[in-house]
C-alpha cells in the first residue's frame, strides 16, 4: 500500500524554502498502527556511510512538512542524521479521512510510527533515533517521549499544550468548569449540524484578510501562513484551517500527564516574546518535578523572538541549530 501511495506523491520541490545541495532527498511513505498512511520527506547527508543517527521531525500544528518540519529536517540532515518529515494523519499528503482532524492519541501515534520506519531502515542505527516537535506537536512530541522509550532525544520547539489550550483557552482564561461545558455543548451541536449538512465545516484558518485590531499572536501566525515566507496550498492553517470538531478530543484528554516520567533526554526551546512561552515554561517545570532524571532535561529562551520565529528563524535566525546540533550529536552520538 506504501508503495502506491508513494506514486501519488507529487514530485516537485514544493517547499517554503531551498533545496540543499548537501543532502539527499527523496519522498516516502510509511503507515501508522491505525492503517493510516503517511507521507514523508527523508533528507539524507550526500556522501553518508554507515548507520546513522536518526530524527523524525512534525509540526507545526495544522502545517505541512513543506513548511518549518521540512526545513528542520534538511538542516538537521546538511549536519549529519539522517531525518524525516512528515504530514500527520488526515492531513497534507497523508491519508485518512475525514480530513483536517487531530487526536491526542492518533497523533501521538504517528510520531511513533515514524520511529518505526526509521528503526528498520538500512542506513539507521536504530539505537539512536530522537524527534523534534513544532508548536502544538512540541507537546504531542513530548508525549512520545512518555510512551516511548525507543526516543533517545526530544526537542520540542516553541510548544503549544494542545490539550491545554483546548480545556483552558489561551493563559488559561476559560479555566472553569461553566466554560468548557459550553465549548462541549458548541461542539457537539456541530457534530450534528454536520452529519445534517454532508460535510465537516471548517474553522476558518488564519484571519484574511487581517482584522486591524487582531492581536499580536493572530498577526505573527498571518505573517507566516498568509504571505509568501510560509503559504503553502496543502497547509490548513494557511487556508481554511481544522474542521470546527477537529481538536475536540483534546479537551478531555492532557497530553502531558506522564512529562514527568520522561527518562531520555529532552530539549525545550521557546521565544522569550512569543505569546505561547508559558507553556514551554510549565511544561519543563512539571516535567522535571520529581523527576530523578532531570539532568538530561533543559529550557533554552530565545532573547526578542515570538512564536513563528522558531518556524523558519524569522529572518533573524532564532532557531538554534548550533544548540540542536550540540544536543542531537550528545544523545545520539
Amino acid at each position: 500500500m506504501a508503495e502506491n501511495f508513494i506514486s501519488n506523491l507529487t514530485d516537485l520541490w514544493d517547499k517554503t524554502f531551498p533545496k540543499s545541495e548537501k543532502v539527499h532527498h527523496e519522498k516516502t511513505a510509511f503507515q501508522n498502527r491505525y492503517g493510516i498512511t503517511l507521507a514523508a520527506d527523508v533528507y539524507v547527508p550526500k556522501n553518508a556511510e554507515g548507520k546513522l543517527p536518526a530524527i523524525a521531525v512534525c509540526g507545526p500544528f495544522g502545517a505541512v512538512k513543506e513548511q518549518a518540519a521540512g526545513l528542520y529536517a534538511q538542516t538537521m540532515a546538511e549536519r549529519g542524521f539522517l531525518t524525516l518529515a512528515f504530514d500527520p494523519s488526515f492531513t497534507g499528503e497523508s491519508g485518512g479521512t475525514p480530513r483536517y482532524m487531530a487526536s491526542p492519541d492518533i497523533n501521538t501515534e504517528d510520531f511513533q510510527a515514524a520511529v518505526d520506519f526509521l528503526s528498520v531502515q538500512d542506513n539507521v542505527d536504530p539505537d539512536k533515533i530522537g524527534i523534534i516537535g513544532i508548536c502544538g506537536w512540541g507537546g504531542l512530541a513530548l508525549n512520545t517521549a512518555a510512551l516511548d522509550t525507543r526516543v533517545k532525544a526530544t526537542a520540542a520547539m516553541t510548544m503549544y499544550d494542545m490539550a491545554r489550550v483546548n480545556a483552558k483557552g489561551y493563559f488559561d482564561a476559560e479555566d472553569s468548569e461553566e466554560a468548557r461545558y459550553e465549548k462541549r455543548k458548541a461542539l457537539n451541536a456541530q457534530r450534528i449540524a454536520d452529519l445534517r449538512s454532508g460535510v465537516y465545516a471548517l474553522g476558518g484558518g488564519v484571519a484574511d484578510p487581517l482584522p486591524e485590531d487582531a492581536p499580536f499572536f493572530v498577526k505573527d501566525y498571518y505573517d507566516y501562513y498568509k504571505t509568501p515566507r510560509g503559504y503553502h496550498a496543502r497547509s490548513l492553517n494557511s487556508n481554511g484551517g481544522w474542521n470546527v470538531t477537529g481538536c475536540m478530543s483534546f479537551l478531555n484528554q492532557p497530553i502531558l500527564q506522564y512529562s514527568n516520567e520522561i527518562r531520555s533526554a529532552v530539549l525545550i526551546v521557546h521565544g522569550e516574546k512569543a505569546h505561547s512561552c508559558y507553556f514551554s515554561r510549565d511544561a519543563y517545570a512539571d516535567m522535571v518535578r520529581n523527576n530523578p532524571y532531570s539532568d538530561n532535561k533543559e529550557l533554552m529562551i530565545i532573547p526578542d523572538a515570538v512564536h513563528t520565529d522558531l518556524y523558519d528563524g524569522g529572518g533573524k535566525g532564532s532557531i538554534p541549530f548550533d544548540k540542536l546540533t550540540d544536543f542531537f550529536q550528545k544523545y545520539l552520538g
